[in-house]
């Protein structure tokens, strides 16, 4: 009927525009179509995934179990998965050219620590659990693209590799990708996608951070007995009155927090021992490292302060020490909007009917990006909120599968489909 265009029929004129534009290379209607419909008919078996493995437990460096059951479902799926010697789960479709290796990722891990209910619960068409959007939502979609691969079985020039990732949430400090790019793959990858979280954005920029947990330490004592001599919860106190004041540039964004505060035993004793917890994060590598230079200096300046302000010889006797742990460092690096894996991430979605805003995160692609490599983490589609918290929901709405498509079709341009 005029004027009235199947949906296989807008994807192919966007597509072709954008090969005249020279920002993707030619894909063959034939590889794209049965590929994208397989995708959005066996969407109830993607949601399915999700929620199924979503129960599995995946705290903290406990991974291992949640990463046998995505490798089984790789390999039947007709892939010979393989996990590698961090705990990450990789299985790989071989390119029939000398084209680029592109890794397609969701990450296995959660930050709800071992003992947490992860049953799913369902209601009204929406999923409720722990991680459920926060990246279960991310291996489902892994699973439906190396699913419509499989079936569909296109020609493409470029090596794909999917992947369940380890450590991608705060305490791993992104342990598992580190180590694709440092040992298991290092050199190899060309592309990097990861896909973490529910909606349809694109985050194309590198948000660093630098996290540490300081300490300060002393004999303590009795509150009356013992007064006189340096407090580390007053140190404590003094070094987050100083980094409160610290001014940061609003452009680029840089931000700094207070996090966690420990120490103390009873109300009528000088602790021994007080603690905090501080996140600093940036896009901008210098502006990260200005205020990570700013925060060390107040926390010595109030270690100083702390032990100065006690005379006599108890408590000189009883001067504070400090220590800083490094809990994590994620990296930032510059990576254009107008890098080649954004705009295939652009065009393939107005292919697919909506325009996404780049922006930027912390997430599994800093540590490409920081190296120099292509990367853009993307949403998994439907819709969720309450990530990292136990009323975590997802759901998939009337179109929940453009995101696996989305998944797909990137891949499908980064690997020159034919």
């Amino acid at each position: 009927m005029k004027g009235r265009h199947s949906e296989a029929d807008k994807v192919k004129r966007h597509l072709v525009l954008a090969v005249t534009l020279g920002l993707v290379p030619h894909v063959g209607a034939q590889s794209i179509d049965p590929i994208l419909a397989t995708i959005k008919a066996d969407n109830a078996w993607t949601v399915a995934q999700q929620k199924s493995i979503c129960e599995i437990a995946a705290p903290p460096f406990k991974e291992s179990t949640r990463a046998a059951e995505f490798k089984r479902r790789l390999d039947a799926l007709g892939y010979n998965a393989r996990i590698d010697g961090i705990g990450n789960v990789l299985a790989e479709r071989a390119g029939t050219g000398k084209g680029p290796t592109i890794v397609l990722a969701g990450h296995l891990d959660t930050v709800f620590p071992e003992g947490t209910d992860v049953r799913v619960h369902e209601e009204n068409g929406r999923m409720k659990g722990p991680g459920i959007g926060d990246d279960c939502r991310g291996l489902a979609v892994v699973l439906a693209v190396a699913r419509a691969y499989q079936r569909a079985d296109p020609r493409h020039d470029g090596r794909i590799i999917f992947v369940g990732d380890v450590g991608e949430e705060g305490p791993g400090n992104s342990r598992g990708t580190r180590y694709l790019f440092e040992k298991e793959l290092k050199g190899r990858i060309d592309y990097f996608i990861s896909v973490d979280g529910t909606g349809l954005g694109v985050t194309s920029r590198a948000v660093g951070s630098n996290r540490y947990h300081v300490t300060y330490k002393g004999p303590g004592g009795h509150s009356y007995g013992a007064f006189g001599i340096p407090n580390p919860i007053h140190a404590l106190g003094r070094a987050i009155a100083k980094i409160s004041d610290i001014q940061v540039p609003a452009s680029p964004k840089t931000t700094f927090n207070v996090g966690v505060i420990k120490g103390g035993t009873s109300v009528n004793s000088i602790a021994f021992e007080a603690s905090m917890d501080i996140d600093m994060r940036s896009e901008s590598a210098d502006a990260l490292r200005t205020t990570d230079e700013t925060v060390r200096r107040a926390l010595q300046e109030a270690l100083d302060a702390e032990n100065a302000r006690w005379t006599g010889e108890r408590a000189s006797r009883a001067k504070l020490t400090m220590t800083i742990d490094t809990i994590g460092i994620r990296p930032t690096g510059a990576q254009s909007d107008s890098a080649r894996i954004v705009q295939v991430a652009l065009v393939t979605a107005k292919a697919l009917g909506f325009s996404p805003v780049t922006t930027a995160g912390s997430t599994d692609s800093n540590v490409p990006i920081a190296l120099g490599v292509s990367a853009i983490t993307i949403d998994g589609g439907g819709r969720g909120e309450g990530a990292h918290s136990l009323g975590e929901w997802y759901e998939d709405g009337p179109n929940g599968w453009l995101g696996p498509q989305w998944a797909a079709l990137i891949v499908a341009r980064l690997s020159g489909m034919n």
